[in-house]
């Protein structure tokens, strides 16, 4: 998908999101994606386009594309096939979605699309509202407008690959049509309107149950080779007593977080490349040592807590660039989210020294990793540095990730239903700034706050 826009939403699980604010010359909607036919009348005003029933196709240039599904949803084995990537749309008349849809579809090069807009699944209107609508004084741009159990419901079915009945409205009685359209599954699902984001019911994703399957699925499997851990020397052991401490005071938790930072810091850049590089001496004598092979560092914190490590970077690293990257959980998905970016100019020829005090599931991780891919980072350019790791947290970024570098101070074993690290080190942001956790803490939740 890397012909769409960048980070427009939240990519999680296979799920696209796409804001559509302006551009591109379209009415608004799909439908002029299909043949033309002629509109009926409507009574009232609205920035969204009247939705009709035509042919289920699309004919671009290159082939023709059946927008009503896939009949049969089943393979040639008799198995359901795999569930549709669904990609929404937002964005009112005139914003370009019609253009985007058309790019999409294009770039896809898929023979089974289906579209599916939000006029479809406006409420029936009663007889007051209907009053309103006749006097162009019924808002039909409100949340409250439209079905969205009923959408909702059909989504869920469309990805599934199943048979569908899509309700035709009718804008001149402001009610649905007898006669409902059958739509199958497809590969892709393009779903588009004003309110397409507007309920989280319609954010369809399974990250906190795909997040407990992980949290079971490398139990008893050896950590991978990717991963380096600082020697447990007495130092070191010492130091995380302190800092695992609850009654640590916080200039103490300061001042030996930064102490292992910079342990951890030299650790990871023994693993960046180098080569033979001779010097002389003030002797007149030749010393055979090593230098770095690569053209830049770059580091790069994921908000808030990987910042702290910042300064422990810039004490070894001469000069260093440094990016930055906020990743937020979603109160009402679960989901991590992509909220701010800075990354230096150019970061796809750098090595990259990724910095995250903590790392539970790796969610938050696995997504600053693929930011960092999305501008052209190798893999196998990328560390990841971080105080503490879970098993679940290395065994995930590893596996979708495997040229990555990840390099840790201590990795404990579990992790409980919350998804906070066991035996851990509490919330590592609130206790290095002194703010208050609420009482259901994560260790990552608050800190990014992510998983």
């Amino acid at each position: 998908m890397s012909s769409l826009p960048s980070y427009s939403g939240a990519r999680i699980s296979g799920c696209w999101n796409l804001r559509s604010d302006g551009g591109g010359g379209g009415d608004g909607s799909l439908d002029r994606l299909l043949p033309a036919v002629s509109p009926g009348p409507s009574p009232r005003k609205r920035t969204t386009s009247q939705c009709k029933s035509e042919p289920p196709l699309l004919r671009t240039s290159k082939r023709t594309i059946y927008t009503a599904g896939r009949p049969p949803w089943y393979n040639e084995h008799g198995a359901q096939s795999k569930e549709a990537f669904a990609i929404g749309l937002c964005g009112g008349s005139a914003s370009g979605k019609t253009t985007v849809a058309r790019k999409i579809i294009e770039a896809l090069d898929v023979p089974w699309v289906v579209l599916l807009s939000m006029d479809s699944f406006y409420k029936v209107l009663t007889p007051d509202q209907q009053t309103l609508a006749a006097s162009n004084d019924y808002n039909f741009d409100h949340p409250d407008a439209f079905d969205f159990d009923l959408l909702a419901h059909t989504l869920r079915k469309l990805k599934q690959g199943k048979s569908v009945k899509i309700p035709v409205y009718d804008f001149t009685t402001h009610g649905r049509q007898k006669e409902w359209k059958t739509v199958y599954g497809a590969s892709v699902i393009i779903f588009e309107g004003i309110m397409a984001f507007a309920d989280k019911k319609l954010l369809q994703r399974k990250l906190r149950w795909d997040m407990a399957a992980l949290a079971s699925a490398h139990q008893a499997q050896p950590l991978p080779q990717t991963l380096s851990v600082l020697e447990s020397t007495p130092q070191v052991r010492g130091m995380h007593t302190i800092i695992r401490n609850k009654e640590t005071s916080r200039d103490e938790f300061i001042f030996y977080s930064k102490r292992l930072m910079r342990l951890l810091i030299e650790r990871a850049l023994s693993f960046l490349p180098s080569q033979v590089h001779v010097v002389q001496t003030p002797q007149g004598e030749d010393y055979e040592g090593r230098a770095f092979h690569g053209k830049r560092i770059t580091g790069v914190s994921i908000l808030r807590a990987g910042e702290t490590m910042e300064p422990a970077l810039r004490a070894v690293c001469k000069d260093v660039r440094i990016g930055k990257i906020l990743i937020q959980t979603n109160q009402d998905t679960g989901e991590p989210e992509l909220h701010y970016l800075r990354l230096p100019k150019e970061i796809g020829e750098d090595h990259v020294i990724l910095m995250d005090c903590t790392v539970s599931t790796g969610a938050a991780a696995m997504m600053a990793v693929r930011v960092l891919l999305d501008h052209d980072v190798q893999e196998d350019k990328i560390l990841l540095v971080s105080l503490l790791m879970a098993e679940m947290g290395v065994h995930s970024v590893a596996y979708a990730f495997p040229q990555v570098k990840i390099i840790t101070t201590a990795v404990d074993k579990k992790v409980n239903d919350l998804f906070h690290i066991i035996p851990g080190i509490g919330n590592f942001g609130d206790r290095y700034f002194g703010t208050d956790a609420p009482p259901d803490w994560s260790d990552e939740e608050m800190d990014e706050p992510s998983y």
